[in-house]
């Protein structure tokens, strides 16, 4: 009895952690979007937004691991490593997301969101030219499910700014590039990290990469609209709520697996698409839009599904060698999470 209510418990944990997951990530996005296109707040500034965000994590990291020592943070961090794996990661990042959040200014969180469901295509065809993935009709069959369904949600959108489409696509590439970059530069060297590792890491090199965009493109915006007066509570809160998301990624991750967070970011994907139809006015969606979508996604569940095939025949061959670090579920396969999604 005291092992079926101590099991009934952690259970209880983990789902909590899942729907803090998916109500943190869904939101994050709809919150990214009111502060960027909403004329009440009048902060339409997405790399300064983005910038705000960096800041806030490298801060909050700091002060976690390092003050008050709550998480533990990976040691063993070298310049050489830094300068040849972490700055390369963090440049992707930092594409990701200002092109990420830039594309809220001219398309809806749906179409958006319909948009990011062509990144395996990305990642698979990216990886293929670095010697990652291995061309095969069965993946060829899946990612022409993707394209396809992609191709059908933007013939049913309503209005198409091919503005805001070029960043989304531009930040589709970014994130699959930092993918890439994370396999080759991270695991493949075999450093080990978890998410608020990536985070601590990261997120600086991230802040000074989109601190040189900020000076050429937003600050002379902002400094023309006159006086600074944004409003320091609701970016706060915004900064606050990006960072409370990773850290749930963190949660998550320790207590699950891969599978996991994978099936929980399909949940949160709909989410968003069925839920901005109802809080944004941009947002009309069709039923083309929704057909083409669920195309999309079930060519998305497919990849999902022969990649943790593939992962799963790595470890099994390696785990008579070292099964109990191997099979750790919060090492380096946790991603960093961009606050615009996440993913």
């Amino acid at each position: 009895m005291e092992q079926w209510s101590r099991k009934l418990k952690e259970g209880g944990v983990t789902y909590a952690y899942l729907i803090l997951y998916i109500t943190l990530s869904s939101g994050q996005i709809f919150f990214n979007k009111w502060v960027l296109s909403s004329k009440e707040i009048n902060f339409p500034y997405p790399v300064a937004l983005t910038l705000l965000h960096m800041l806030f994590s490298s801060v909050f990291c700091v002060i976690l691991t390092k003050v008050l020592k709550i998480i533990k943070v990976e040691e063993g961090m070298t310049s050489e490593i830094y300068s040849t794996s972490i700055i390369p990661i963090g440049a992707m990042f930092a594409m990701t997301l200002w092109l990420g959040n830039s594309a809220y200014l001219y398309i809806s969180v749906a179409f958006a969101q319909m948009l990011k469901a062509v990144m395996p295509v990305a990642v698979f065809f990216l990886g293929a030219a670095a010697g990652l993935e291995v061309l095969s009709c069965k993946m060829f069959l899946i990612m022409s499910v993707i394209s396809l369904g992609v191709i059908v949600a933007s013939y049913g959108e309503v209005t198409v700014s091919w503005v805001g489409v070029v960043y989304q696509m531009g930040g589709v590439v970014g994130e699959a590039l930092r993918l890439i970059f994370m396999e080759i530069f991270i695991k493949r060297k075999g450093i080990r990290l978890n998410s608020i590792s990536v985070m601590y890491y990261v997120s600086p090199c991230s802040a000074f990469c989109l601190f040189i965009p900020w000076l050429f493109l937003d600050k002379p915006k902002m400094d023309s609209a006159g006086p600074w007066n944004f409003p320091p509570v609701i970016l706060l809160l915004n900064c606050l709520c990006t960072f409370a998301l990773n850290l749930s990624v963190y949660l998550v991750i320790s207590r699950t697996s891969a599978l996991t967070i994978r099936v929980a970011g399909v949940v949160r994907d709909w989410v968003v698409v069925l839920f901005s139809a109802v809080i944004f006015s941009d947002t009309k969606l069709t039923g083309i839009n929704l057909v083409g979508y669920g195309i999309a996604i079930a060519g998305v569940v497919a990849y999902n599904n022969h990649k943790l095939k593939k992962e799963a025949s790595g470890t099994n061959s390696t785990e008579n060698s070292d099964a109990t670090t191997e099979g750790r579920s919060d090492d380096v396969h946790v991603q960093l999470v961009p606050p615009n999604e996440a993913r």
